[in-house]
């Protein structure tokens, strides 16, 4: 019935009414289906029921073109300022991390050890300044990106060298089967191997499968040296209520070599009181106290630091010797948990020594992950 009366129109009202006018020479109604006609600034028509017509397939050309011009927006400095603040606080972080109050709950400590992984958060925010179109975001996430490359691209760089007149290994040995352990520490070709977490258990086992490579050995406590080289002058250093630190020195073709293994405090993360250190923070000062007293120049310092080197609480250790894996590392070096590790807390740190090379070695079935480092002396 529409159909027929729009068929019937004059011509004024057609060119006035385009619906009408797009039906002036009606379709014919096929036996399947129905008939349609394209309608400029409508769509498509065409006729159901009793031939009224009505819009089909789908948005009208108008809205469609609207739609088309939304997917390319122009870039807009009014858009993405929640993204543009969570960059510029990732950059606050970066920047001022020493800053951070470190009460209550020691948040800072926790900030540092974990402070490269803040890049992380550029990605995302960057594909949220692409869908979002936002200039003034843009120019935001730059920021964190320059700011942790100018922090962190050295680190990625392969600095690593070739020869050295001493290696070192530090293993915190925790639940790793001797046996394998024991033939990855000795494949390394370490000249001297530091262990900690020794316990009455496994302790009697390194000493017998080290033996041969590794002649001279001291267990003082928690913590072991096997060396290929004469020791001498090995004891403890009381830094807490138990031994988990000893002194040795270890006689070289080129001079006597002071080493230290320690293994510090664990660290804790506890809703009531926040991110423990206090133990730690106490111990490293005592710690970096007999470092400082050793009567040799050449100094090594290795062992678990609980602590990655970026964090304050090891700055008594940290402001006055080199960690090896920074000067003459590839990349970041994490070391735990050894599945899949997201932070350096195992370290060789040198003084009166030029680190030539430093490294990760494979997992040993402990959650730590061994350390190596070659010194030229």
């Amino acid at each position: 019935m529409g159909a027929e009366r729009l068929g019937s129109s004059n011509g004024c009202n057609a060119a006035a009414d385009p619906a009408r006018s797009a039906f002036a020479a009606e379709p014919a109604w096929p036996d399947d289906g129905q008939p349609s006609v394209e309608v400029e600034g409508l769509g498509s028509l065409g006729t159901r029921g009793a031939r009224t017509p009505v819009p089909i397939a789908g948005e009208p050309r108008a809205r469609a073109s609207s739609s088309a011009k939304g997917l390319a927006a122009p870039w807009s400095w009014r858009r993405g300022r929640v993204t543009a603040a969570l960059a510029l606080l990732c950059t606050t972080m970066l920047l001022l991390h020493r800053r951070i109050p470190n009460s209550p709950g020691r948040p800072a400590g926790l900030v540092e050890s974990f402070l490269p992984w803040v890049g992380a958060a550029v990605l995302p925010l960057l594909v949220t300044v692409l869908v979002r179109r936002s200039a003034t975001a843009l120019v935001a996430v730059l920021l964190p990106a320059v700011t942790w490359v100018s922090l962190f691209g050295g680190t990625l760089v392969d600095k690593r060298g070739t020869g050295g007149d001493l290696t070192v290994v530090s293993h915190n040995v925790g639940d790793a089967d001797p046996g394998p352990a024991s033939r990855l520490l000795t494949a390394s070709g370490a000249d001297v191997i530091g262990l900690e977490e020794l316990t009455d258990a496994n302790a009697p086992a390194y000493e017998r499968m080290l033996a041969d490579a590794y002649p001279y050995h001291h267990v003082v406590g928690a913590v072991g040296l096997w060396s290929k080289r004469p020791l001498r002058d090995v004891r403890p250093v009381p830094i807490m209520a138990w031994t988990r630190a000893l002194h040795a020195t270890v006689e070289t073709p080129k001079g006597p070599v002071a080493v230290f293994v320690a293994h510090l405090p664990s660290v804790r993360v506890r809703p009531a009181e926040g991110f423990t250190t206090n133990w730690r923070d106490h111990a490293v000062v005592r710690l970096a106290d007999a470092v400082h007293r050793a009567p040799e120049r050449r100094r090594i310092l290795m062992g678990d630091f609980n602590g990655s080197a970026d964090d304050r609480g090891l700055t008594p250790v940290t402001s006055v010797m080199r960690s090896a894996q920074q000067v003459a590392g590839a990349g970041f070096g994490f070391t735990w948990p050894a599945a899949l590790p997201v932070v350096r807390i195992d370290h060789v740190f040198t003084q009166g020594v030029d680190p030539a090379a430093a490294w990760t070695l494979p997992r040993t079935g402990s959650d730590h992950r061994p350390v190596a480092a070659s010194v030229n002396l």
